[in-house]
């Protein structure tokens, strides 16, 4: 049967996939030669600028003449630029487009790619040159697994290779040269004869190995499939992350028909030996093995030195590579754009301009619009425009409000929010506010009430006081309505009234009005919204006179003149399309021609046929609309474009707009497109624009290009590259400074120095034409547009403020400007600088072309462990395979690393269309981080790769030396800290009328309270209405023992010593069978009942138990006496092999001949058994006279006696919990309140309804039970209060346990119960292991429990250091409870025996009267050493027996005083030696792992660790739909990184439960390993971190 759950699917295919890289392999026959970077540099344009001292600012024309000097004289160029477009692109590529071509591009356009403006031919053979590299050195990469459910494509095919031999349709493929492209023939090797020739170990050749890959053919064959780890060769020796050699992880899998005995279902009693008897062939195994195979060759430089973390945990600090470029050029020179010449009949102000020709030429067409057919839509003349716009004005100022108190005045800002395709509107709007002296805000219309980015654009409008929006009829139309027909305030926006601007609903201003017109002043014009890097939203002010400047800037440098034609297809309301389409062209009178988003998407060559259509002589496009063009133009044949004088590229400044352009440009050369007529600017919200090349007639004149390493420019360093490198970035110039402005490049960090003339700055402007400020931000505006740059003497340039542009980039020869990137898409990795966009085109690069849907990808970075991490997030298509996308994301791993050198922490793909948009259909990227950093993203593809990037972690800890005797004899032991040792109230001194004091044997006692107080009520059962069930006298039980006693001897025919197993319920019967056992001279051994609904489970180990521990007989009651021989129990376990059954309901009427005595108190009275966390069943002996003592330890610390209650919700099999239940009432005479916790899943509120209601003083409880009652009591206590529940009484309120306190539990109980009069101090907690069953329990007298705060990162080192609350990295830890008279303990190093100060971490050894006396036999390791009970310290006092709990902790000696007036010793316990992981050399607890983890997300539960072949394995329980399941993988290796220093290997999310619990409330994390290596857990997924 074909099992289509991911986990197993395509198995072997996988594998065989994986193991390849672990076979020696030949080289390929030509050594897979990489694809050549084919990239010429003319030698001719080798040009440098001069060093020109004395003056800081050089003029172009000047240095133009020097250059051509300098050409002559034979200086080391810095530069090399390329010039002509002929060599941009490799001869063989630059075919021209013929119909047998052009289908390829018909169907790219069917999927319409967007960021297109990444693309580039010569980048993606970089790229696909980077990949071929590694195809012979494959990485194992173990493929994630999902459940079937998560998983959206299961049809069988999907997993199928498919036919090799299908063409690509791509163009990034290379055409000729196909050599390891295997024929369908060879592809189809099957699958069993490629392993079993991998496994034997011979060379197969490369076809085959070639088959293995999945899908594509052409170029795509040549990639690597799964990553392959490079810069192997110079690092130190790796880190130990396991002993294991690769070849343990080629397993054979067993032919499906063998009868392999199938392992018990997860959570059975068999499997409770630990994780070392792994079944190796488990799939989850061989998974990890996989990835410790591939974690083996270490990707860590050598470690050099170490800056210290406030303590000695040392985080790596990188260290600058030596061999690291660094800028060598003399001290750049400021360069000055052009004189603004300015024009005798220019207008003085903007509105005078549009008045002149509202006037003067009213019938000249200003702007026309097109609809979403390409026909036009209206045409908008300039005295429409000049009177419309008066009407506007007259409008907001007359007819807001009321006459005395308008809602407008000239100052005021009010918002524009009109549609992409209304620019007409938004243009009469925009010039009546103008008009009206009023501060018009365009921002983008809101579709719903919760857009990506919107609340930020809310808080812009509330900063700049807006309270009125003018809209168009349509767009108001439009707008999200309430109910009532009200447009509701958007998420964080003000309350706006909407002032619909159209004609037809404004009134005429009156004859005698006219609007005011100034000439250009210092009061703001406008104010242009800037969404920043973090998604904040700012407003840049731009004044009248800066806008007047600008267009005159524009003017000059484009030459615009009266009455052209120009095409614009960009955003009107921001940037380059506001500044060329609605405002320079309103001062030239100019006709605009504007192209809506909405027509591009049906129709991308509407721009080019507009073009022709009108002769118009400039276009404004970015490169997408050129890319847009390209892949449609074969449907047209008469396009002409001689008409152009001047193509304005408006992102010229991303520097991958240069392949839009080059490819443009060779398509649209023989429809009439000239060379020199592509003009790419650089422009930015604050500076305006920055740069433009101008339009020249001289053809002869190339553009300027540089061809740049991308290594140097990590480093800030502009150096060209040799032809040999794969990871270069070619720039293309964005023209000149502008006219009238002044432009240098400093520092992007730190004070704002200039940068040498080979380095890479930040852009600076001083001009007029540029913003002012971020407005009412006067702190951001002083950083941003009062920029003093300083020279290398530390002088300023010039006395007028720079502003800064944001981008990046370097000033060129002859004053040609060069971009290589923006400061926000800017990523520090280890002091290595890296660009968004760069990466972006990377990966965009990588084969299967198409698989990024539509291009949609964001990259960003975020903090993780002092150092940025580089996350990726791309949108898959919709129809791609798990295989596809895994194979991607292995494919771009390996492509930026090679390119960039620089690894990606995590790769996540999400579905189409899913990623938050910005108004204008790209992606959000600031709301993108943040749902990725809140973990709501929810993509369904995650590759983590924290074991590559993640260089810093602190050094492996170094054990040290251990302190020997010697220093102890000197008394200077951890320097001057005294010895960690404490002991409880010594039982000798104690007076106390101890009545059972006199008896040696608890049966003894209990005869002779049956004589002296027979109606003492001992115990008091409850059920689950809080009545009374059963109780007990003492008489009562007196009888009811000598029955069982009987019983025992006549019907089971034991002899004394014999032992019995008791299978009791929690209740009265336990406690009488016990007592009958004494009396018969038997050993009792309690033992929980199987679950009536879970027998396959419970039962085993029952049986267990009954047979390890050798009981000759069974008792019980009726019920389970049939439980143990129905049905079900035969199907659990071999029901034949029960000892003797007795049924305890029906008994003898007879009293026994006599009550057997022991002979001796240090014979056997009962024995304890107990499954521990890590799974081991271990039985101990507990002697008569430990018994009595501990009894008698417990009366005294909790001054018990007769006349007290005491209420007691615990499970009565093993432990304290027992002795509480069953032992203690009968030596100190005290009655018992039982409360079964089973009974509080039916009634939570039933142990504290009787604490309340018996008025009792002492109580314990069972973490399990306080949770219980947390968490169904929260919402309830008011409701508890009117019933009268009063815990006021209370004094103590002890949980029984043997863990570290869950200080969160009992603190949140504390708090809850609070308002029900519980002391907040009666809340504490005890200690018991298996050696000692209570070493701490908090007493009546003595001092309340302390917590103390101690530093996590000083626990790994086995160090105690307090620190205050609150302090980072710190734990709080609460006492343990009191120490138990007669008990002492001392704190020794468990693997050297010798006793520790109190600053150490150690192991706790008890000494007490009531230790057990040994193991009675343990199931699952039988090697554990006898020494747990008789170990004797190393030196110092070497002659007192101890005995080793397995618990770390330290002692601390308080201020506090105890009862017997000594200072207190409080004890602290951090957890169980077993359980303790030792990862890089450093002691891990696996709770605090945990806590970090729970608090990363708020849908996980639960979480559980543990490690296997040292790699730490997380296991999370989701609380939420599945589709949540892969937001947990990035957020838990991020805190686990943050909070310990550590690299999670496995991130494994299943559902709520799965994580076992045993009956104390613990994590059985051993059982759960067991589990997840066998495959039973049925895991949500599985993530392999790289």
């Amino acid at each position: 049967s074909q099992d289509c759950d991911i986990t197993q699917k395509g198995y072997e295919k996988k594998r065989s996939k994986l193991i390849g890289a672990y076979l020696p392999q030949p080289p390929a026959a030509n050594g897979a030669a990489a694809v050549r970077c084919r990239l010429q540099h003319s030698e001719g344009a080798a040009r440098r600028m001069l060093r020109t001292a004395n003056i800081g600012v050089c003029d172009i024309r000047e240095a133009a003449a020097r250059e051509r000097a300098a050409s002559t004289a034979g200086n080391r160029p810095l530069f090399y630029f390329r010039f002509g477009v002929d060599q941009a692109l490799p001869q063989e590529r630059r075919t021209p487009v013929t119909p047998s071509s052009s289908s390829r591009y018909h169907r790219r356009r069917s999927s319409g790619s967007r960021d297109e403006r990444y693309r580039s031919d010569v980048h993606t053979e970089a790229v696909q040159a980077a990949l071929a590299k590694h195809k012979e050195r494959k990485m194992a990469v173990p493929m994630p697994s999902k459940r079937r459910s998560l998983v959206v494509q299961t049809s069988m095919d999907a997993y199928t290779p498919p036919d090799t031999s299908s063409g690509s349709e791509d163009e990034g493929s290379v055409q000729g040269d196909s050599q390891g492209t295997p024929t369908s023939s060879q592809g189809s090797i099957n699958m069993e004869h490629w392993i079993s020739q991998a496994i034997h170990g011979s060379t197969t050749s490369t076809t085959s190995s070639s088959s293995t890959q999945s899908g594509g053919s052409g170029a795509a064959h040549r990639l690597a499939d799964v990553m392959a780890q490079t810069h192997i060769e110079n690092h130190s020796a790796p880190p130990d992350v396991t002993t294991y050699t690769s070849e343990h992880s080629i397993q054979v899998e067993r032919p499906q028909g063998s009868t392999a005995r199938v392992a018990p279902k997860y959570g059975n009693a068999e499997l409770m030996e630990t994780g070392d008897g792994v079944p190796v062939s488990s799939r989850v195994s061989a998974k990890i093995q996989q990835l410790v195979n591939t974690l083996k060759r270490p990707k860590r430089p050598p470690l050099r030195e170490f800056f210290v973390d406030d303590f000695e945990e040392l985080l790596e600090v990188q260290q600058p590579d030596p061999n690291q470029p660094k800028p060598e050029g003399a001290q750049m020179l400021a360069m000055r754009g052009e004189q603004l010449g300015v024009v005798t009949n220019w207008p003085p102000s903007l509105e005078a301009a549009l008045q002149r020709w509202g006037t003067i030429s009213p019938k000249a067409p200003c702007l026309t619009t097109m609809d979403t057919n390409g026909k036009p839509l209206y045409i908008l003349t300039y005295g429409k425009l000049w009177t419309r716009s008066m009407k506007v004005a007259y409008n907001i100022l007359h007819k807001l409000g009321t006459k005395q108190e308008p809602m407008v005045r000239p100052g005021d800002r009010v918002t524009l929010v009109f549609p992409n395709n209304d620019p007409a509107a938004f243009m009469v709007a925009f010039y009546g506010c103008l008009l009206a002296e009023v501060v018009p805000v365009p921002i983008e219309v809101p579709l719903t009430r919760k857009d990506a980015g919107s609340q930020q654009i809310g808080f812009l409008l509330g900063s700049c006081g807006v309270t009125v929006a003018l809209t168009s009829d349509a767009c108001h139309k439009g707008l999200p309505k309430s109910p009532t027909g009200e447009i509701p305030q958007f998420k964080g926006w003000p309350k706006l009234l909407w002032f619909v601007t159209e004609s037809k609903h404004l009134s005429k201003p009156p004859r005698d009005w006219f609007p005011h017109i100034k000439d250009a002043n210092n009061d703001t014009a406008y104010i242009e919204y800037k969404t920043c890097k973090d998604g904040s939203v700012l407003g840049v002010t731009v004044t009248r006179i800066a806008l007047l400047t600008h267009c005159q800037a524009l003017t000059q440098a484009c030459g615009y003149t009266e009455a052209e034609t120009i095409v614009n297809v960009l955003d009107f309301k921001k940037d380059v399309g506001l500044w060329h389409g609605i405002l320079t062209s309103v001062m030239n009178m100019m006709h605009v021609i504007s192209i809506p988003y909405s027509l591009m998407k049906v129709n991308p060559l509407s721009w080019i046929q507009k073009v022709c259509q009108y002769k118009a002589k400039v276009a404004c496009v970015k490169s997408r609309d050129m890319h847009w063009a390209l892949v449609a133009h074969r449907d047209q044949r008469d396009i002409n474009l001689s008409s152009l004088r001047m193509l304005i590229v408006a992102d010229g400044a991303n520097p991958w707009s240069i392949s839009s352009c080059d490819a443009f440009l060779n398509v649209f050369q023989s429809k009439g497109l000239r060379q020199e007529v592509i003009c790419p600017c650089a422009s930015s919200p604050e500076a305006l624009t920055v740069a433009i090349r101008r339009p020249t007639d001289d053809s002869n004149q190339p553009p300027g290009r540089g061809v740049l390493s991308m290594h140097g420019l990590t480093y800030g360093v502009i150096r060209v590259d040799s032809e040999e490198k794969l990871s270069v970035l070619t720039v293309q110039d964005v023209g000149l400074v502008m006219p009238g402005a002044i432009m240098c490049s400093v520092k992007p960090d730190g004070i704002p120095q200039l940068c040498k003339t080979d380095e890479i700055g930040e852009l600076c402007v001083c001009a007029i034409a540029t913003g002012t400020s971020y407005y009412g931000l006067s702190g951001m505006t002083k950083n941003t547009f009062e920029v003093f740059p300083m020279t290398s003497s530390g002088g300023p340039i010039t006395e007028y403020p720079f502003i800064r542009t944001g981008l990046l980039g370097f000033i060129g020869p002859g004053g040609l400007v060069f971009v290589i990137g923006k400061m926000d898409g800017l990523m520090v990795v280890s002091g290595r600088r890296h660009n968004a966009d760069d990466i972006v085109a990377t990966a965009l690069a990588v084969e299967p072309m198409k698989f990024v849907y539509r291009g949609r990808i964001a990259v960003f970075s975020v903090s993780v462990l002092h150092d940025e991490r580089i996350v990726i997030v791309a949108e898959q298509r919709p129809d791609s395979t798990e295989e596809d996308s895994f194979q991607w994301m292995s494919r771009v791993l390996q492509a930026i690393d090679s390119i960039h050198q620089v690894g990606v922490y995590c790769l996540a793909l999400v579905p189409a269309n899913t990623l938050p948009k910005t108004p204008l259909g790209g992606i959000h990227l600031s709301e993108t981080k943040q749902l990725f950093l809140e973990g709501s993203l929810h993509p369904c593809n995650v590759l983590m790769c924290p074991h590559t990037c993640v260089t810093n972690l602190p050094k492996p800890r170094q054990k040290q030396p251990e302190i020997g005797p010697a220093s102890v004899m000197v008394g200077n032991l951890v320097s001057g800290k005294r010895i960690a040792q404490a002991s409880g109230r010594d039982l000798g001194q104690i007076e106390d009328n101890d009545q059972a004091r006199k008896f040696l044997f608890l049966s003894e006692v209990l005869q002779w309270r049956a004589q002296t107080t027979p109606d003492h009520v001992l115990y008091t059962l409850l059920n689950c209405r809080g009545t009374i069930a059963n109780s007990l006298t003492c008489v009562q039980l007196h009888k009811r023992a000598e029955k069982i006693a009987v019983m025992l001897m006549e019907r089971g025919h034991l002899q004394d010593g014999d032992h019995v197993a008791l299978v009791y319920p929690p209740g009265i019967d336990l406690i009488a069978a016990f007592y009958g056992c004494l009396y018969a001279g038997c050993v009792p051994i309690t033992v929980r009942p199987p679950h009536p609904q879970n027998i396959a489970t419970t039962l085993p180990t029952v049986k267990m138990i009954v047979e390890v521990s050798r009981s000759a007989c069974l008792m019980t009651t009726q019920l389970i006496c049939k439980l143990l021989r129905s049905r079900e129990a035969a199907a659990a376990v071999d029901v034949r092999t029960w000892p003797p059954v007795l049924d305890t309901d029906d008994l003898p009427k007879k009293r026994p001949a006599q009550i057997y005595k022991p002979s001796n108190p240090e014979t056997l009275a009962y024995l304890d058994f107990s499954v521990s966390t890590t799974g081991m069943l271990a039985g101990v002996k507990m002697s008569h006279a430990a018994t009595s003592a501990f009894c008698r330890s417990i009366k005294l610390q909790c001054e018990l006696y007769p006349s007290r209650e005491v209420a007691i919700c615990l499970d009565p099999y093993c432990g304290l919990g027992f002795v509480l239940w069953c032992l203690c009432s009968v030596y100190s005479g005290h009655q018992s309140i039982l409360i079964p916790p089973s009974e509080l899943e039916t009634n939570p509120a039933l142990w504290l309804l009787a604490v309340s209601q018996y008025k009792v003083r002492d109580t314990f409880c069972s973490y399990s039970v306080m949770e219980l009652c947390t968490k169904g009591l929260g919402s309830q206590t008011e409701s508890l209060k009117a019933r009268g529940l009063d815990l006021s009484r209370v004094r103590t309120c002890v949980v029984v346990a043997e863990e570290r306190p869950r200080i969160a539990l009992t603190q949140s109980f504390s708090k809850l119960f609070k308002d029900l009069g519980l002391h907040p101090r009666a809340v504490s907690t005890s200690l018991g292991c298996r050696v000692n069953l209570a070493i701490c329990l908090q007493g009546t007298s003595g001092p309340d429990p302390t917590t103390v705060y101690v530093d996590m990162r000083a626990l790994r080192h086995d160090r105690v250091r307090l620190v205050e609350r609150g302090s980072p990295h710190s734990l709080p830890l609460m006492e343990s409870g009191k120490i138990l008279p007669g008990v002492r303990i001392i704190i020794a190093n468990p693997e050297t025996k010798g006793p520790l100060g109190d600053s150490h971490l150690g192991e706790i050894w008890v000494h007490s009267t009531h230790n057990a006396s040994g193991y009675f036999t343990i199931y699952g390791d039988e090697s554990l050493q006898s020494d747990h009970f008789n170990s004797r310290l190393s030196f110092g006092d070497t002659q007192t027996i101890w005995a080793r709990t397995g618990y770390l902790g330290f002692l601390r000696r308080t201020e506090l005083t105890d009862a017997n007036g000594e200072r207190h010793d409080a004890l602290y316990v951090v957890g169980a030696l077993d359980e303790a992981m030792e990862l890089r050399g450093m002691r891990y607890h696996p709770i605090d792992i945990e806590t970090s983890v729970i608090r990363a997300h708020k849908s996980i539960t639960e979480c559980a660790v543990f490690t296997w072949t040292n790699l730490l394995v997380v296991v999370v329980e989701l609380d939420g739909s599945e589709q949540e399941a892969l937001d947990l993988v990035p957020l838990v290796t991020n805190v686990v990184l943050e909070e310990h220093y550590l690299i999670v290997g496995v991130v494994v999310v299943v559902d709520i439960g799965v994580i076992p619990i045993n009956s104390r409330g613990e994590k059985q994390r051993m059982h759960l390993r067991d589990g997840f290596l066998a495959d039973q857990l049925d895991p949500i997924y599985v993530a392999y971190n790289m």
